[in-house]
């Protein structure tokens, strides 16, 4: 049954806004950035609108692929997990997207570290996998380049496998605590994995219980063919980069035949575009906020990103030239949802510096600026068209932007019926209106004619 109304994220990448330069605007934090009560006052103003969701991107390594030699130190951030775990506690029901990468870590650790959040938040955890594509990345994990394309995919897919088995170690009544007998837990509802794949080599039980939603809510961004069929195998979520009503629709139709593929419905996977929203009095007058942050972009900045983007050092090319050939996307180890953004714009004869300009400032999302009124109104008309299950909100500048559509945007689409005006009971999960999922060990042992798992006792 589809969902009535739209899921809204509040996402942050630089804690300054998703403007690669909004650090120099005037009203952007200082040093702050780098304080809980900074984030704490996102979080609230997101939970009092009854968002569902704040979504936090990640790098693992400082933005500076071609060394642009300006600015482009400027993309510190907080390690997301240790954020959430103090957000946590100042929040009660808005949920958290949290970024991990399934490229440099242990799928042990990871299924632990987000285990323990959900338990902590009472269900609020979501985890947003990413494969890691920048060089810079990997030369932080004793590599001298990216891990192949498909190699990330096949690890990633495999990764997960494996922390769901993980999560699923201990059936959900495996816990007992029974002081007069002894008995910590049912030895026949906890599980060994003895999971021996390709990547990965995991022999469990994971020692946290399993989660309150039983598995944490699963994100994914990565738009390659890899990444649709790692979001249909597995993802709940999905954050696309969509840019018109039918290229949303065929986007949304390519989805639902990878997700058939797999045996699942089109509702168990929610679509959720990036969109930079500006709101202001007037058109005219968001169209001044967005024309005054372009103004504190600088050349050298952009063409590194466009440079990261297309896995070519354009500041060796004319900057009012063409865009050289770029590399092939099948063969292209960076990523690839953004190459072939690049490519799309490439061929609308852009020259390099208005390429860059114009991916610097918007990211390459959409960019939906008015009253509050037409913003509700660009977002009520994907929503009902079926494009979108609701929308990763990309704010240009923070906090400002962010607080202003929190007390004009929201309110316009609560009266519009399209937004909640209070939190239903439960987990994210089920206010996501996802299914919890199954204790695969469960489901072996209670079926009589399969084999059962192996077990092991647990006691203190």
């Amino acid at each position: 049954m589809p969902r009535r109304q739209m899921i809204l994220a509040g996402f942050f990448f630089n804690p300054q806004g998703d403007h690669r330069l909004s650090w120099r605007h005037p009203r952007a934090p200082g040093r702050e950035f780098l304080d809980l009560d900074y984030y704490r006052r996102l979080a609230e103003a997101a939970e009092r609108a009854k968002l569902d969701t704040i979504f936090i991107a990640d790098h693992l390594g400082i933005w500076d692929t071609y060394g642009s030699g300006l600015a482009h130190y400027a993309n510190p951030r907080l390690e997301p997990l240790s954020l959430v775990s103090a957000l946590s506690a100042v929040t009660k029901d808005i949920g958290f997207m949290v970024t991990a990468s399934s490229s440099y870590n242990e799928p042990f650790n990871t299924a632990r570290m987000f285990a323990s959040m959900d338990h902590i938040s009472r269900g609020r955890v979501a985890w947003n996998v990413v494969t890691s594509a920048l060089e810079e990345e990997a030369a932080n994990f004793g590599r001298d380049a990216n891990i192949e394309h498909a190699v990330r995919y096949e690890r990633a897919a495999e990764f997960l496998d494996v922390a769901k088995a993980l999560w699923d170690s201990w059936e959900d009544d495996a816990l007992v605590i029974d002081k007069a007998t002894g008995l910590f837990a049912h030895r026949e509802h906890v599980h060994y994995l003895d999971h021996r794949g390709k990547h990965f080599k995991v022999k469990g039980p994971l020692n946290v219980p399993r989660p309150p939603q039983g598995h944490p809510v699963i994100v994914q961004a990565g738009s390659s063919d890899a990444g649709r069929n790692l979001a249909a195998a597995h993802a709940d979520v999905h954050f696309a980069v969509i840019r018109s009503e039918a290229e949303g629709l065929s986007y949304r139709a390519d989805i639902n035949s990878r997700l058939a593929k797999y045996g699942r419905a089109p509702e168990s996977l929610k679509l959720l575009p990036g969109i930079l929203p500006i709101v202001a009095a007037s058109a005219s007058e968001a169209q001044e906020k967005q024309d005054y942050l372009e103004t504190l972009m600088l050349d050298a900045v952009a063409v590194d990103l466009l440079s990261s983007w297309a896995g070519v050092d354009l500041s060796r090319y004319p900057l009012d030239g063409p865009v050289p050939d770029l590399p092939d996307e099948g063969t292209f180890n960076g990523w690839r949802t953004w190459l072939a953004l690049v490519k799309d714009d490439a061929n609308k004869g852009l020259s390099i510096r208005q390429l860059a300009r114009k991916i610097a400032n918007t990211g390459s999302v959409p960019l939906v600026a008015g009253t509050a009124s037409q913003v509700a109104d660009q977002l009520e008309a994907w929503f009902v068209s079926g494009v979108a299950d609701g929308y990763n909100l990309m704010f240009p500048l923070l906090p400002e932007d962010w607080l202003n559509f929190m007390q004009t945007v929201v309110p316009e689409l609560q009266r519009r019926g399209l937004f909640r005006t209070e939190y239903e009971p439960g987990t994210l999960r089920d206010r996501l209106g996802l299914a919890r999922p199954q204790n695969a060990f469960a489901a072996r042992r209670e079926a009589p004619d399969r084999v059962r798992a192996g077990k092991a006792g647990i006691r203190p």
